[in-house]
Order: structure tokens, then sequence, then C-alpha cells
């Protein structure tokens, strides 16, 4: 059964805004790219595969901010005001294994450095609900980073890992991460905890954001 706080956030908490209205790329300036990863459509919404996508609308939920196209861009986006700290907001609207594109070009009009990329995205190698945060690293086997890192040209940009666990002993890794996430209030705290976990990233860095969050 899912929660109200789940069906919220899939089905219409963080609504975009009409086909009609879109961001000009060259009007947008920010000091951080905070970017969730995900497949879109409806199909995809409530899978593990969409964390990344979960927790974005969850950082946006605190601050009213709503996701509007970036015209000439496969992304979506909202800038935010974190204290004196300037975040342009991020969902993805390529398939998972194609995620680059989406965040690639957008960093590099804006003058974003790959250290100040933040990645929030679903982590076989966690476990269910455990979020963590690091920079740089392989991939392990993840094609949204795989394609975020090629063209960006470095691995060296911060992950925000949603633990999602390995597959049980005969299911595929495809079917596993995307087949439908375990709603309840488990769910929801992982959710609200990466949110954070990206906030903390932008406002304090990546030291204060492990101490506040690898402790829990």
């Amino acid at each position: 059964m899912f929660s109200l706080k789940l069906f919220s956030r899939l089905f219409g908490m963080r609504p975009s805004e009409p086909d009609t209205a879109t961001l000009d790329p060259g009007l947008l300036a920010a000091d951080w790219l905070i970017v969730g990863l995900g497949n879109p459509g409806a199909r995809y919404a409530a899978t593990r595969h969409n964390v990344g996508y979960m927790a974005v609308d969850d950082l946006l939920a605190e601050t009213g901010d709503v996701l509007v196209p970036v015209r000439g861009l496969p992304v979506s986006a909202a800038t935010v005001e974190f204290g004196g700290t300037t975040a342009l907001v991020l969902r993805s609207s390529t398939f998972m294994n194609v995620s680059g594109e989406a965040v690639a070009p957008l960093a590099q009009r804006l003058g974003v450095p790959a250290e100040r990329i933040v990645v929030v995205h679903d982590e076989l190698d966690l476990p269910a609900g455990k979020v963590r945060v690091k920079i740089g690293g392989n991939e392990n086997g993840h094609n949204g980073l795989k394609s975020v890192s090629e063209l960006l040209g470095t691995r060296d940009y911060v992950r925000v890992r949603i633990g999602i666990s390995r597959p049980p002993k005969g299911v595929a890794v495809p079917d596993h991460v995307l087949g439908p996430v375990d709603p309840g209030a488990d769910l929801d705290a992982a959710i609200a905890t990466a949110a954070e976990a990206a906030r903390l990233v932008a406002t304090r860095g990546v030291t204060a954001a492990q101490n506040a969050i690898h402790s829990r």
C-alpha cells in the first residue's frame, strides 16, 4: 500500500509548468547544480531507478519552487536559494542511460565545475534506505552515472547515493531497478535524507554533509 506522502510525490506534488513555459538557458546562473536521475513517464515513476527524481521533488517541496523545462535541453529546472547559495535543481527528461545529455550541456553553459555538481541516484551497493555522500569513484555499473561521467569528462562530481540493495537471487539487475519501490516510512525517510544531503553539500560542503548523514 502506498503512503500518502509517496503517492503525492509520484503523482502530482511537484508539477512542472505547462509546456508553453520554458527557461532560457542563457539567462540561468547558479553556484551549484543538483540533479536527480531517473526515467521519465508514469511507467517508471514508482520504480527504484527513480529515487533520484523523488529526492529532488522532496527538495523542491521544501521551497515551493516548480520545475520548468529548459529550452533546447532535455531537463527541467528550478532556481533555489539556500541562504547565500544559488542552486539549479534539475530533473533529467532523458532516459537513465543517457543522463549525461541532461547534465553536461547545462554545466558547460553555466560554467559550473564538476565539484559543484550533485547527482542524486539509486545505489545497488548500499542497503535499502541507506544514504551516503561521496565525490568521484567508479560508477559500479550504473549506466546513468556512466553517461554523466563520459559527457562531463570526469568522475569527480558529488554523488548522493540512495540504497536500493542488490536484487535477490534469481532476479536480474534490470528487473530489480525497474521494479516498484517498497513504500512506507523507511522510503520516505531515505528520500528526505537524500534531499537534505544534497542541500547540505551545496550549503556546507561535502565533509559536513557526510558527517551529518553518515551517522544515521
